[in-house]
Parts: C-alpha cells; sequence; structure tokens
C-alpha cells in the first residue's frame, strides 16, 4: 500500500494553499510496511526521520523569505517583506559602537637597572658599545681619553675618475697639497698625464701626521700608468722619488681560424676569438657577402686583429687587421686594413681597374631610363633613372665607394640617399621606407644604404635608381664604374708585404706565454 508522504499535513492547513503547488511537486511516494510483517524498529525510526527531513526540507524551500520590494507593493508579502528589512535594520544599528575614549595603562618609567638592560638589546654605533649581549653601563672607573692614538699607516686605493685631474684625486685620498703637486710633477714628467686612462687605480700609503690636524705624508704611491709602464714613488728622506718599470709587452697580432659549422659567431667564439673582433668581423665581411645565403658549413673563417699581451698577464684586443674567407680550398674574401682612415680593401682588386654593372639591390628591373608615362601624375615626362621591383625591406646597396652627400626627404622621390663617387659621378636612391646612413658618412661598396620602401609619390614598393655625371642624369645600364677602389702603385709593395705578413701569423700563436725578455714595442 502506498500514500503521498506530507499529503495530510497540507490538507488540514487550508491556508497554506498558495503553497501546496509548490509542496506537491516535492512529494515522494514511500511504501507502507505490510501489516503482516512490521519492520524492525531501527528501520521504522530511520524511515520517520527521512520523512521529516523531507517534509521541513520543503517546508522551508516554500517559504519566502527575500521578497523583492519592488513587486505587488502594497500587498501582504510586499510589508512582511518591509518589516522584515525594518528589524534587520534596526538589530544592525543597535550594534553600533560609539566613539568613547579607552583609557591604557599609565606607563611607569624604567629604572636604571632596566634602562641598561634595555640598552643591551639595542643597536647602537660602536662607540656605545654595538653588541647584541649584555652590557653595563659605564661607572666612575671609567676614564674618558683626551684624544685617540692613531694608526702610524694607512693604506687605500684611490680611483682616477672620468673627467677628474691627478692633484685632485690624490687631495680627496687625504694626500697633502704639497705631496700631490709633487707627485703630479713626477708622473706628468714620465709619462702625460692624459695617457693615464680614467678608472684607473693607485694604491696609497700615508705615514703618520706631524701634529694633530696635519695631513698625513705620502709614504708610497704605484699605479700602472700605460699597458707596459708602471710608475712607483717612495720618500727618500724628505723628498720624494718616482722609480720606473717597465712591463714585456708583445704586440704580435693574434690570428684566429676555423670552420662556420652551424652559426659562425658560436663557431669563431668557441675557438677563442674576443668578442669585439667577431663583431667587427661580421660588419666587414657583411658587406660583401651574405651571412644568411653566402656561408656554408664547411667554409673557413679566417681573422687577424690587433692584440697587445704582457709579461703580468694582462691582455688587450685591438681593432680588427685582416679579415678572411676560405670556400673550399679557393680565397672567396681577403679583406685587410689600409690607409690612415683604416678602411678595409679588397686584395684580389687591388692594381687592377674591375668594372660592372649596377646592381643596387636584389630584384627585377621594372622600369627603363627614358621618357614614359607617369603612373601617379598622369602626363608622359622623363624618367631620370632605373627602377627596381624588391621586397619591401629589402637592403639597398652602395653601388661603389663614396661619400654621403645628401640622405633624408626629398620631394617625390621621398627617403632620398645621393652619393659622390669622385670623378663627378654621384648615384641616387629613392622611395626608401628607412635611411641607414648620415649626411657626410664615407661609404664603401656593398654597403647598407636603406631599405626597399614606397615613400614619396610611389605606386608600391621598389628602388628609383638614378646615375649622374657632372650633375647631369645618365642611364645606368649604360655605364660601368670602379667597383673597387685602387691603391695608388707605389703603395702596391707595402699593401702586398703587409697582406703577406698578416697571413704569416700563426694561428693562436699570440696566446702562449710572455717571455720577460720581450721589450716592450
Amino acid at each position: 500500500m502506498y500514500k503521498a508522504a506530507g499529503q495530510d499535513e497540507f490538507a488540514s492547513d487550508p491556508a497554506q494553499g498558495r503553497f501546496a503547488a509548490v509542496a506537491l511537486s516535492h512529494w515522494q511516494v514511500v511504501p507502507e510496511a505490510p501489516a503482516e510483517a512490521p519492520a524492525p524498529l531501527r528501520q521504522r525510526i530511520a524511515h520517520r526521520l527521512r520523512a521529516w527531513r523531507d517534509h521541513a526540507e520543503q517546508r522551508f524551500h516554500a517559504l519566502d523569505i527575500a521578497t523583492d520590494l519592488a513587486e505587488d507593493i502594497g500587498s501582504a508579502r510586499w510589508y512582511r517583506g518591509f518589516g522584515t528589512m525594518l528589524g534587520l535594520s534596526i538589530a544592525a544599528l543597535s550594534f553600533w559602537p560609539d566613539f568613547t575614549a579607552v583609557e591604557a595603562a599609565t606607563a611607569v618609567p624604567p629604572d636604571d637597572a632596566v634602562r641598561d638592560e634595555f640598552r643591551s638589546q639595542m643597536i647602537m654605533p660602536l662607540a656605545l658599545g654595538a653588541d647584541s649581549g649584555r652590557r653595563m653601563g659605564a661607572t666612575g672607573a671609567v676614564v674618558p681619553l683626551a684624544s685617540a692614538p692613531e694608526r702610524p699607516t694607512v693604506s687605500l686605493v684611490a680611483t682616477l675618475g672620468q673627467g677628474d685631474s691627478f692633484g685632485r684625486m690624490l687631495q680627496r685620498a687625504g694626500v697633502g697639497a704639497e705631496d700631490a703637486a709633487r707627485v703630479t710633477a713626477l708622473v706628468a714628467n714620465a709619462v702625460p698625464l692624459g695617457d693615464i686612462r680614467p678608472g684607473t687605480q693607485v694604491d696609497l700609503t700615508l705615514g703618520r701626521r706631524a701634529a694633530p690636524g696635519e695631513p698625513r705624508p705620502l709614504d708610497r704611491l704605484a699605479l700602472r700608468a700605460r699597458f707596459d709602464l708602471a710608475l712607483e714613488i717612495g720618500r727618500n728622506g724628505d723628498g720624494l722619488s718616482i722609480g720606473l718599470k717597465p712591463i714585456a709587452v708583445d704586440s704580435s697580432p693574434l690570428r684566429i681560424t676555423g670552420r662556420v659549422g652551424t652559426s659562425l659567431y658560436r663557431s669563431a667564439r668557441a675557438a677563442g676569438a674576443p668578442l669585439a673582433a667577431i663583431q667587427q668581423y661580421l660588419q666587414t665581411i657583411d658587406q660583401h657577402v651574405s651571412l644568411e645565403e653566402d656561408l656554408g658549413p664547411d667554409d673557413r673563417f679566417d681573422m687577424v686583429v690587433s692584440y697587445k699581451r704582457s709579461a703580468m698577464g694582462e691582455s688587450q684586443t685591438g681593432e680588427l687587421l685582416y679579415a678572411g674567407l676560405l670556400q673550399g680550398d679557393k680565397q672567396r674574401l681577403q679583406l685587410l686594413r689600409w690607409g690612415s682612415e683604416g678602411q678595409f680593401y679588397e686584395a684580389s682588386g687591388i692594381g687592377r681597374r674591375e668594372t660592372r654593372q649596377f646592381a643596387p639591390v636584389a630584384g627585377r628591373l621594372t622600369s627603363q631610363f627614358g621618357m614614359r608615362r607617369h603612373p601617379i601624375l598622369g602626363y608622359t615626362r622623363m624618367h631620370a633613372g632605373v627602377d627596381y621591383g624588391a621586397r619591401w625591406g629589402s637592403p639597398i646597396f652602395a653601388v661603389s665607394d663614396g661619400v654621403v652627400s645628401y640622405a633624408g626627404r626629398h620631394g617625390g622621390h621621398g627617403n632620398y640617399v645621393r652619393l659622390e663617387h669622385g670623378g663627378g659621378v654621384g648615384s641616387g636612391y629613392a622611395h626608401m621606407s628607412r635611411i641607414a646612413v648620415a649626411g657626410g658618412t664615407r661609404v664603401r661598396a656593398g654597403q647598407v644604404l636603406g631599405y626597399v620602401g614606397s615613400s614619396g609619390l610611389s605606386t608600391g614598393p621598389h628602388l628609383h635608381f638614378e646615375v649622374y655625371r657632372d650633375g647631369r642624369p645618365v642611364n645606368p645600364l649604360s655605364m660601368n664604374i670602379t667597383a673597387r677602389a685602387e691603391i695608388d702603385e707605389r703603395q702596391m709593395a707595402a699593401f702586398k708585404a703587409r697582406l703577406a705578413a698578416m697571413l704569416s701569423v700563426k694561428p693562436g700563436a699570440a696566446l702562449g706565454p710572455v717571455s720577460a725578455k720581450v721589450p716592450a714595442r
């Protein structure tokens, strides 16, 4: 036999008819135990507890506790919700705190024993016994000294700063004005003060004062004035004397070679090349070959840099002297630094004139030199150059050595660079997206001047390239120029001798120990 749980309760309360539908939706059918087989007492109790719990949950869910006061305004349900809100507000306000002052406990000043105990735990200056343990206060047995004894000598290190003078540096370190002037004169007689680089450290030893308040006299001074020279000044009686200590220096250049591998930079670093030398080498060969496309893993790099090493263990790396690149058994590049301006010259082009047509960008020819209909202006006019279609951002190269006479915005040319190559010959590069050189800069053949763009009067990314002779435009495709700068015939022998000297350097020989007999040079 079955019945609906909770049916009797709702039926006996007509006033709850409004909630009957909600309650009935939660009814559940529970079986009644047969009369002939009564369940055990524990099961009956559990059954009744479950029924009571379910009934309580149904009644709780049917309650309307949070009434929306924006609905049914004026109804009994609305007044019940308003009363609930008012009661909760009154209860909350009844617990509002007041601002009555609270009396704190009166602090009792500590006595001398407690104060000494506190002081022993404080962080105090050294003069007041800065310890973290127990410390007793001074008693009458402690007698103050009129003056504290000084150390007989003081040793310190002074550093010459940027824009500082040698004399001011000494006085700042505690050397008296008279001794500082004397030391400055002695050092200036041995080496120009301008040769002493900022950051040079000076070891000083100051002696005992002649009287309280007087500066300490200088007993000893030592410094490394140059890479190949150390100075030492000492007191001799009442005066100061200087001693020169030349340092053996080997100036043999350093040659480093190796296989390019997967990364030229990493291979050069692994071979022991200094970072500055690798950077100079990459910048130099990048003007003649593509580092991404022209280098293979089996190619070999070859660089020679100026290098100095002293008998005391220090070394100095100078500028790149030679940059070579071998592809198989063939010399692809032989670049030697030459001349007062420190430019690199390709050894294979020295002594002969090599001519070629202009190729300022990697692209295809899209417009010829001569009269044509302008694509933007719409009328026929002279096209004083040739156009190369190329991808946006492609590098634009100088076609020969020259000087940048103009770099900037230039009307319809947009971003424009003009080079003067000498002999009345000039070249122009227009519509760049970005310019990479400045006016007055000397550039070499193959150096990047800027990047392909579409600035000015342009319908798309391309390079407009012009050539001038004596100020008049000429057809770039019909003109050949010297691709490499030439060296005077009188200097040819010296150039070749210099190149042979670079190639005769044994790789890694400059990294060995320096003999004390090697003279400074």
